[in-house]
């Protein structure tokens, strides 16, 4: 069922347009308002899957309605609807964000070609916003701790400026949540998160990887390749263990970090770039600085804002939680019930020395789940979870 609202201070045409799209498809539910004002009440209380939108009329016009619903519901395709003397503005509601419009008296095939265009626009939006939310799931922080409640609440207040992040803590703890975090609740979001591990590659490699270069640069460089930066325009790159980065290549993220530009390996054209930096590492930046492995002007460009991740050690509270969440959703990987554990087996599996973190939780609630009963108890634990 598709609703529709019809905004139009003419009874005639509202009539009209009422009648051609509910003998269209039978499954369009159709609304009138005779006005902007009372058409905005109606968009603010219900959720309309597309709006044909007249451009004069009294009260509030079909421009400053068009502005307005921007504001509040930007997913609603908006159709204005023209006559010839405004046919201008109509060209100019293009650039405020509106979908199409049509001109008067409408022509059917017109109207109804561009009517299907837009649901389906709009069914892509919404089918878009739940693969995100289910994108958004997997990278979802686990935990009620005073640690990782703090943590949830700067990512809250830093998504949404354009300060760089240097994320800190040991292998295993999750680091590359933080960043997603960041990247999905700011205003970014819609351009990609772009992932560097610069650890899994090759120092004479990472400059080619990070910046891109030009034909014939080196011996395999049989074409032309944009870089990561270059893929993370208007949005976000994930500079993980970039304490394993080169000191060369670290020389040039400095140079984008501070002119927002880039040049391949092998050219000698700049390439402007608009990126913001998240960085992580499991070392400590500053011994490294003090042994000659780490640029301090990097180190203070990257880390405007440091979040530490604590190890698993340190936040014991959260194991039953995440025993829980990794149960959930190991059974929906593998088509199983879910397996519940025992309060004797949570207990002991709070007491571990977990040097792996969460990646090592993850595993050994894996194990018992394949390897366990129908609920897993402290005797199994005791079983498999050491092996």
């Amino acid at each position: 069922m598709s609703k529709i609202l019809i905004i139009e201070d003419e009874a005639a045409i509202r009539r009209v347009l009422t009648k051609i799209l509910s003998e269209e498809n039978d499954t369009y539910q159709v609304e009138e308002a005779e006005d902007g004002v009372s058409g905005y009440e109606k968009i603010k209380n219900n959720d309309y899957d597309l709006i044909l939108c007249d451009i004069k009329m009294p009260k509030m016009d079909g421009v400053e309605l068009l502005e307005e619903v921007k504001k509040i519901k930007p997913e609603i395709p908006m159709v204005m609807i023209s006559g010839h003397g405004d046919m201008e503005t109509a060209i100019n509601t293009m650039r405020l964000g509106a979908f199409d419009y049509i001109s008067k008296p409408p022509d059917l095939n017109r109207l109804l070609n561009t009517v299907r265009n837009a649901l389906d626009r709009k069914q892509l939006v919404v089918e878009n916003k739940i693969l995100k939310k289910k994108v958004s799931k997997n990278y979802e922080m686990i935990g009620e701790s005073e640690a990782i409640n703090h943590i949830k609440l700067m990512i809250d207040k830093v998504a949404q400026t354009e300060a760089r992040v240097l994320v800190t803590g040991p292998n295993g703890t999750g680091k590359e949540l933080v960043a997603h975090q960041l990247h999905e609740k700011s205003e970014r979001a819609s351009f990609p998160l772009i992932e560097v591990n610069c650890a899994a590659i090759p120092s004479e490699l990472i400059e080619s990887e990070l910046f891109g270069h030009v034909k014939g640069a080196f011996t395999s460089a049989v074409k032309d390749r944009a870089g990561k930066f270059e893929a993370a325009d208007k949005g976000t790159i994930f500079l993980d263990e970039i304490g394993d980065m080169s000191l060369s290549a670290q020389a040039k993220v400095l140079r984008a970090l501070q002119e927002n530009i880039i040049t391949r390996v092998g050219a000698d054209k700049d390439i402007k770039v608009d990126v913001r930096v998240v960085a992580a590492t499991n070392k400590d930046l500053k011994k490294e600085i003090e042994e000659g492995r780490f640029r301090e002007d990097l180190y203070h460009r990257l880390a405007v804002i440091l979040i530490k991740v604590p190890s698993l050690n340190d936040r014991r509270e959260d194991i039953p939680l995440l025993i829980r969440h990794f149960a959930d959703k190991i059974a929906s990987e593998q088509g199983n019930a879910v397996k519940k554990f025992s309060d004797d087996a949570i207990k002991l599996l709070q007491e571990y020395d977990w040097t792996g973190n969460i990646r090592e939780l993850r595993n050994v609630v894996e194990r018992l789940i394949i390897l366990g009963g129908s609920q897993i108890s402290e005797n199994d634990v005791k079983l498999f979870a050491s092996k």
